[in-house]
């Protein structure tokens, strides 16, 4: 399928690692342009070397934290200048700490709040002047199935990730007319360093081993094992493309059939 990527400006924000890379990866096999932001420089080069290797496409890196209003703003521009324009978004952000309600004092949901939900919020808002004058364009936040399911131990992320979805819906009606499709893609369980990092905390809450706690989840997905990051980013490459022309407002889950919610 022709997914009309070629030539196109894509920003990936937290595209350094993990989810972000791997869509930045996808979006460059299609001739994308690719511009990849995050925090730490030496992460971004890696990056930009290994999906320039696996694609020929050059990549533009951009230091940004997204707590940062000020660097949210420069990286886009960023992107514009160094492309001339701006075509599509993938907003994204690393994970919040694991941890239930009574774990959790304001300083934690202030910074989860800005890391997760208002750092989206940011993005778009910095990106819709250029998709706009582009004559419409995608957007596509990442989030969690904790969209569609909440996850037990995880109630920042349970929290401002329903908050993406809640943007996504409303945002999609908002600009329709401006042609700017938005959608949340939702992860599972995907093979990344968050998933392990999350294994191992409850491993140490719970005192049983990795191996029990990884067995146990793996019984919850139908498919029976843990998505590839490869296999996320197709998703988000595909409803970030120009391929799709007529879905918008919707969270797509990536999770093996685990959630079982209509």
């Amino acid at each position: 399928m022709e997914l009309g990527l070629y030539g196109k400006s894509v920003f990936v924000a937290a595209g350094s690692k993990g989810l972000g890379r791997a869509s930045a990866l996808e979006f460059a096999r299609e001739g994308a342009l690719v511009t990849i932001a995050s925090r730490n420089m030496e992460h971004l080069a890696e990056a930009a070397r290994e999906i320039e290797a696996a694609t020929g496409q050059q990549v533009h890196t951009v230091r940004m934290d997204v707590e940062d209003k000020e660097q949210i703003q420069q990286a886009i521009q960023s992107a514009q200048d160094t492309y001339g324009r701006l075509d599509v978004l993938v907003t994204n952000a690393g994970g919040p700490p694991a941890g239930n309600f009574a774990d959790m004092d304001d300083e934690q949901w202030q910074q989860s709040f800005e890391q997760n939900l208002l750092s989206t919020i940011r993005l778009i808002r910095a990106a819709l002047p250029a998709l706009q004058a582009a004559g419409g364009g995608r957007i596509v936040n990442i989030a969690s199935s904790s969209v569609k399911q909440p996850i037990d131990g995880l109630i920042l992320s349970n929290v401002f990730r329903a908050g993406i979805q809640a943007l996504t819906k409303s945002l999609a009606s908002e600009y329709a007319a401006d042609r700017i499709l938005i959608n949340t893609i939702a992860p599972g369980r995907i093979a990344t360093e968050r998933i392990m990092e999350l294994d191992q905390k409850r491993a140490g809450t719970e005192q049983r081993t990795l191996e029990e706690i990884q067995t146990e989840s793996l019984r919850q997905i139908p498919l029976g094992r843990l998505g590839t990051p490869e296999e996320f980013g197709r998703m988000v490459a595909f409803y970030g493309s120009f391929a799709n022309t007529y879905v918008t407002g919707q969270s797509l889950l990536v999770d093996g059939g685990t959630i079982r919610a209509y």
